[in-house]
């Protein structure tokens, strides 16, 4: 089984190469429900130029809080203590990145990024438990309760480009030396809509590189070009997804091009790195829209091979509306999640080895009723198979990996749900066997290579556990979750009781919709 700082000065510059900027074209307005009253021509300090390749210095945007419908109420208890921490030492601190766009978006941030004037070693001291973690890119690491909280500081979130862009990314206009700090840490962000930095203090944004009028528009847009920027970092591609995903958004044409063209690079990148990423994706309630996304644009044939070839034997088309099996699955897991209540990674790993074992071999609806019965039961085979018998409800009927019904006595289902849990194992051992999955995309020439296994060996042995019962028989001592309420702390720790549950549901809201 195969399981430093860029020096800029504050003067007029030169504008981009024309071979190191590709053109963005007018984009349509796009209204997002949350600002849909955002005024961005009121309080604003400067003018509305952002694209790095003007000719003129980028001018830039101060706003107040409550133009933006921006409250405090809505940063959370441990980062706020970490702030006031921090202030009452005499220290600037500013709210930054995706949290300050989630914020105005009117959306729980999955989590608070600080940024401080202080040194790294006058926050250590400031705060009994914490600890500077990070070799490259050292940060420090709050802990407050069972939280930790980010803070990361001005005088080391240098950059280096490895394209010299010194002459060609200009300063803003009229820039004092506390805006000219801010600016060159925005430049640093991998998005305009994370390159927004709020001081809840004074209730101010600042806005140097176009965020808010990205926001506005729904777009993803990169703060440097796309071609470089995914250079630098490749797993912007892959953030890229992960924010369109969430939020609805949609790339500007220079990034969907190279979000397209760049793909590859990912192959580069560590597997824990992709599993990480991977996992922001799928885990915190916007499985079914990355999915779509990383189809869309070529993505999925090289992270999930397997995947992938289902969507071709399934004839989704790139910009298919439509939906298959796979993506109810995760559409269901989806209204169960939220950035603030992901699940364990074991979970949406699992339910992609149940429906590829579905896939290869349909089955009979009562089959699967009883085969998840008995998992959420901890292998009460005999007791799953007496519920799914009674089951009046249709199934849907349109997914191809459900057989008609068929009259299946006590002793047959058994042996169903006990063959199909043996399936369930076998397709793990596929998905973490590199040849296997180098031949998903075999009978596709035009598809790219790809024999990435990227799920580490704890997360297989994890999934493993979910399903083996339902072939080994009942777990002694194994107590079945009562009720239909999610305890998210223990499914986020990958709890054997709850992830069990939460795949149950997801699978029963699939086969046996409500309406």
């Amino acid at each position: 089984m195969a399981i430093s700082s860029l020096s800029f000065a504050c003067r007029p510059g030169f504008p981009l190469r024309p071979s190191l900027f590709h053109g963005i074209q007018k984009v349509r307005f796009s209204s997002v429900a949350a600002i849909e009253t955002l005024d961005v021509q009121e309080n604003v300090i400067k003018g509305n130029s952002r694209n790095l390749g003007d000719c003129k210095a980028p001018e830039w945007k101060k706003l107040s809080s409550k133009e933006l419908g921006l409250s405090n109420s809505l940063i959370s208890m441990p980062t706020k203590k970490v702030l006031n921490g921090l202030k009452k030492n005499g220290y600037e601190v500013y709210l930054v990145g995706g949290c300050v766009r989630d914020l105005i978006l009117k959306r729980i941030p999955k989590d608070f990024d600080i940024i401080t004037s202080a040194e790294l070693k006058e926050v250590v001291r400031t705060f009994s438990h914490c600890e500077i973690v990070g070799k490259w890119f050292p940060i420090c690491h709050v802990h407050v309760g069972d939280t930790i909280v980010e803070v990361s500081s001005f005088s080391t979130t240098g950059r280096k480009f490895k394209v010299d862009l010194r002459n060609d990314i200009i300063c803003p206009i009229d820039c004092d030396e506390k805006d000219y700090v801010r600016w060159k840490n925005c430049l640093q962000r991998d998005f305009t809509i994370n390159g927004l930095m709020f001081d809840p203090y004074k209730r101010i944004v600042y806005d140097y590189m176009g965020g808010l009028e990205d926001i506005k528009k729904a777009k993803v847009r990169t703060v440097i070009p796309a071609g470089i920027s995914f250079q630098e970092d490749c797993a912007r591609i892959l953030r890229a997804v992960r924010i369109a995903a969430r939020l609805g958004f949609r790339f500007t044409r220079e990034t969907a091009h190279f979000v397209k063209n760049l793909s590859r690079l990912l192959l580069r990148l560590d597997k824990p790195r992709i599993m990480m990423e991977m996992n922001y994706m799928l885990a915190y309630g916007s499985a079914e829209a990355s999915l779509r996304i990383l189809w869309k644009f070529g993505l999925l044939e090289l992270l999930l091979p397997i995947q992938a070839a289902y969507f071709v034997r399934d004839g989704f088309k790139r910009r298919d509306k439509r939906s298959n099996m796979l993506l109810c699955l995760f559409s269901n897991l989806d209204k169960l999640l939220a950035p603030d209540r992901p699940c364990h990674s074991s979970l949406w790993v699992g339910i992609l080895a149940f429906h590829k074992a579905l896939a290869d071999q349909p089955r009979d609806p009562m089959v699967v009723a009883a085969f998840c019965l008995a998992v959420h039961n901890g292998g009460d085979i005999l007791g799953g198979v007496n519920m799914a018998r009674k089951i009046t409800k249709p199934h849907d009927i349109s997914f191809h990996e459900l057989t008609k019904p068929q009259d299946l006595d006590s002793k047959m289902l058994i042996d169903e749900v006990v063959d199909f849990a043996a399936s369930v194992k076998q397709v793990l051992n596929w998905m973490t066997d590199e040849y296997y999955v180098s031949l998903a995309m075999a009978e596709y020439p035009q598809a790219p290579y790809s024999d990435l296994v990227f799920f580490p060996l704890a997360v297989y042995l994890r999934v493993c556990r979910i399903f083996e019962c339902s072939r080994d028989g009942p777990e002694k001592g194994f107590l079945p979750k009562q009720g239909r309420k999610i305890d998210y702390e223990m499914l986020g720790l990958g709890g054997l009781q709850e992830v069990r549950h939460t795949f149950a549901r997801v699978v029963f809201d699939t086969v046996y919709p409500v309406n």
